[in-house]
């Protein structure tokens, strides 16, 4: 039986046909220069009006930003990243356990991004985890590597609050209470995609994951130092985030661009892929619960500047987003404007 996933340990000498790219949808990685003013934000700073202007100006002109000194614990970062490569060097037969094409499922192995619809694949594994709450979730996680629960449930926790305080300064930077944003998002719900990369022997000729925007609020990125992957769109061109050590990277996702009345924006970015090195990230998204309303606080439409996006429920938008193809041209979110 052919295997179903890319980390079979069998190294291709050419992209299979599946995954190459008509030639208009090629990454270009030759043009792709690193992103020299990548925003910083060291979040031990004691000057919280200062962290809340950065992250307002990161978010309104970039969509992303990196944070150092975030109060995750950088043992439980590295453990996350140890057994997320142990989980991938398992055995075909025993990954295969939690392989599915089923989008619905709380926890799976899987490939590409949506293989039952998209016409072209992508070069990348992921497993698929919820995460909160966790006691609902962790019992039917991998059992295999045998620290994989704790070391998972540990990092989940410490992200979860990370995102908290994320969204309490981008609320602030938008002139609103601290709390608005999580109020309007309820309890929210976490997932985790868990990505890897293999090596791949034509990296031009594909991706890891093709330009996208995030369906969720905030999604928290951590990538290894040691092969770059991450690239954003920045006034029309693909710029490379090389990985900063000890660092995060905050995506600011759809709701949030909604929530703000479009004055921050869900930045447009992929994975490209390494010939020689596989690469891992492992994405945390914090999601708005499934019957929260998402409209943007009344201060934000006045002054002549109307909603630009009707109001509508997270299970509503994430409905439309997993039945799309992921590489499209416009964001999800374009579905939901007011006319």
């Amino acid at each position: 039986m052919e295997a179903k996933v890319l980390s079979s340990g069998i190294r291709h000498a050419s992209l299979p046909p599946g995954y190459v790219r008509p030639e208009s949808e090629r990454p270009r990685l030759s043009q792709v220069s690193a992103c020299q003013d990548v925003p910083l934000i060291d979040l031990s700073s004691p000057d919280r009006s200062q962290i809340v202007r950065l992250v307002g100006q990161a978010c309104k002109s970039f969509g992303f930003f990196q944070v150092i000194n975030h109060g995750v614990d950088l043992e439980a970062v590295k453990k996350m990243s140890e057994v997320a490569y142990e989980f991938f060097r398992l055995p075909v037969e025993e990954k295969m356990k939690l392989y599915s094409e089923d989008p619905s499922k709380t926890v799976r192995l899987s490939t590409s991004f949506n293989v039952n619809k998209e016409k072209v694949h992508n070069w990348r594994d992921y497993l698929r985890l919820h995460c909160y709450p966790l006691h609902t979730y962790v019992p039917h996680w991998p059992s295999n590597p045998p620290s994989f629960k704790e070391t998972v449930g540990n990092y989940c926790m410490e992200v979860r609050e990370l995102g908290f305080r994320i969204e309490e300064y981008i609320s602030e930077s938008l002139g609103l209470p601290k709390d608005h944003i999580k109020n309007v998002l309820g309890e929210q719900g976490q997932h985790m995609a868990v990505n890897y990369y293999p090596p791949c022997p034509e990296p031009e000729l594909t991706y890891g994951l093709p330009g996208h925007t995030d369906p969720n609020a905030v999604t928290i990125l951590l990538q290894g130092v040691d092969v770059s992957g991450l690239q954003v769109l920045k006034d029309g061109n693909w710029v490379a985030i090389n990985p900063q050590p000890d660092a995060f990277v905050i995506n600011i996702g759809d709701q949030i661009q909604a929530l703000s009345n479009g004055i921050y924006k869900s930045v447009w970015h992929r994975a490209v892929v390494n010939s020689e090195k596989p690469r891992l990230s492992v994405a945390s998204f914090l999601c708005p619960q499934d019957d929260a309303l998402i409209s943007p606080a009344e201060p934000l439409t006045e002054d002549g500047h109307g909603a630009i996006y009707r109001g509508y429920t997270y299970e509503e938008y994430y409905k439309k987003f997993w039945s799309r193809d992921l590489h499209k041209d416009i964001s999800c979110l374009e579905l939901f404007k007011n006319v």
